[in-house]
């Protein structure tokens, strides 16, 4: 079902309505799922409130003042979820040519905080206690299901005495596994209950197919032996298996991942998992495919090509999901982990909260690698922040800190503050310099073989009054590619040399520097447009 945004029911004028809407459609050509969607109509939605609550007459996006954003930043920026607005309704905002420069443009490029993550890996005792939990419960349910699918392939097979109780069963089973029920009567009830053991769902349906919270144990075990997150159930295919190389029994599965915010033509990754015995990753795959195997068949049938992994038989065969971007129930089936479902398997089993993000950082710390995200966010996200890895870390602090303190001496501005040009300096893009020769970064010929942008980290670097319009200028230009570059592209590139012009902003006075920006000339624009494009260079 795709997702509706009414800009109708905006609380704005119409052309500022419509101005939100063109923005929204432009921005949205690079989205790839409706929960981007939906969280940035969110966020517009709470701009649009806050517009119309303002004594300002505000009919269009060019109404809009640097005042009236300030009070937006002040309101949101003490929370996390106000940082998280802003986040989103500023790109929109920034791709309108109305706000490009002046003012509101400086306004929003202003650097947000970043939120102090509040999520943790499990400690041993919670982790153990998660795991039990949901081992047990899906143990249960792969020997349930393994039990009757024996009992299922006995009654095809003819081994059975026609009419004696199993072989009732093994006929019962049959119609389940074909239609997804057992049969009934015109009231609606089981057949031959009593033949089944009783009216309850594991002694009807639930012999052939998992229900929601047991797929949900299921995930979380494939989350603690992988470090998928949640998106990743709801289109997951089942698995291929090949023989393994060199001659051995075990078996291979090949596991395609789809992470689609990697973006078009990064969403897919393989992972292959080998079975190699008890608690292997391969073995875990393999019970999967056994414990799943009656409800993908059923799929199968009822929507040829379907050959999803993640299948649970509903409790409630005619209830439907209204939610974008998941796929489409079939029947009695439900495909996919949602939020609810990890709630709920968590308050059954009286744990704090839905297990999955933890338990995808527990397995993250674990590996000490990145698991289908990118080396900065493994380290920025997963590793730093966390508490587990903190305590565990005291011992290596100390010796970081040291390090630490090198880096950041290495990313402040090295040089000399002087009060004019000094006769017999060379000229560079950035600075003068006082000795060439004597470069920490020396060419083959006896010279400076430095990046422009590396000059303020020498200490041969000479600033005066006449560069700070440029350096000020090129300062608020590295600020504004933050804002549209990935975060492990700009902090690889740039974020070195934002870092030592802010210690010189720092050295200069803010108020010197904010002064030196009106001051900024063609030239300067035209040699810091060639510096950030890497055109020119020693």
């Amino acid at each position: 079902m795709p997702a509706r945004f009414d800009f109708a029911d905006l609380p704005v004028a119409g052309p500022m309505r419509l101005s939100l809407a063109r923005l929204f459609a432009a921005r949205a050509a690079g989205w790839n799922s409706h929960g981007t969607a939906k969280s940035y109509w969110t966020a517009l939605s709470a701009f649009a409130r806050f517009v119309a609550e303002q004594a300002e007459l505000v009919e269009d996006l060019d109404d809009v003042t640097a005042a009236m954003l300030k009070r937006w930043r002040a309101k949101n920026i003490g929370t996390s979820g106000g940082v998280s607005l802003m986040r989103h309704v500023r790109p929109l905002l920034k791709l309108d040519s109305r706000l490009a420069d002046g003012p509101v443009a400086e306004e929003l490029v202003r650097r947000l905080p970043t939120a102090r993550s509040t999520r943790k890996s499990y400690d041993k005792d919670e982790h153990e206690q998660v795991l039990l939990a949901a081992q047990r419960q899906f143990r249960s349910a792969l020997l349930r299901i393994r039990e009757n699918a024996g009992l299922l392939e006995a009654w095809r097979a003819g081994e059975l005495p026609e009419g004696d109780d199993r072989w009732r069963i093994g006929e019962i089973l049959d119609h389940l596994a074909r239609m997804g029920s057992v049969p009934t009567t015109d009231q609606g009830d089981a057949k031959d209950y009593w033949l089944l053991g009783g009216t309850n769902w594991k002694n009807n349906w639930g012999r052939l197919f998992l229900d929601r919270p047991e797929l949900t144990a299921l995930a979380v075990l494939l989350t603690d032996q992988f470090g998928w997150n949640l998106g990743v159930y709801q289109r997951l295919p089942a698995p291929s298996a090949a023989p393994s190389a060199a001659g051995t029994s075990a078996m291979t599965y090949r596991i395609q991942v789809e992470k689609r915010r990697q973006g078009g033509g990064r969403w897919f990754s393989t992972e292959n998992a080998t079975d190699t015995g008890a608690g292997s990753a391969g073995r875990l795959v393999a019970q999967a495919l056994e414990a799943t195997a009656f409800g993908r068949r059923l799929a199968a049938a009822l929507a040829p090509g379907t050959d999803l992994l993640m299948v649970a038989r509903k409790h409630a065969p005619m209830r439907t999901h209204q939610t974008p971007g998941r796929p489409a129930h079939l029947g009695p089936l439900a495909f996919g982990i949602t939020n609810g479902d990890a709630q709920t398997w968590a308050k059954g089993h009286r744990l704090g909260g839905s297990p999955f993000q933890r338990a995808r950082r527990t397995t993250v710390v674990r590996e000490g690698r990145p698991l289908q995200h990118a080396p900065g966010t493994h380290e920025s996200v997963y590793v730093l922040p966390d508490e587990q890895v903190q305590h565990a870390s005291r011992g290596v602090f100390a010796a970081g800190a040291h390090e630490a303190l090198a880096q950041a001496k290495a990313a402040a501005f090295g040089g000399r503050l002087t009060d004019g040009p000094v006769p017999g300096h060379g000229q560079t893009a950035a600075a003068d310099c006082a000795d060439e020769a004597s470069s920490p970064w020396p060419d083959g010929d006896g010279g400076c073989g430095a990046d422009f942008l590396l000059c303020l980290g020498c200490r041969n670097a000479h600033v005066h009054p006449g560069h700070h319009p440029r350096l000020a200028h090129l300062h608020r230009e590295l600020e504004s590619l933050y804002s549209v570059l990935p975060a492990a592209l700009w902090h690889e590139r740039w974020d070195e040399h934002a870092a030592r012009l802010s210690d010189l902003r720092d050295k200069i006075g803010p108020a010197a520097w904010n002064t030196a920006r009106t001051h900024v000339n063609d030239t300067d624009r035209a040699l810091v447009h060639l510096l950030l494009k890497g055109t020119i260079r020693p």
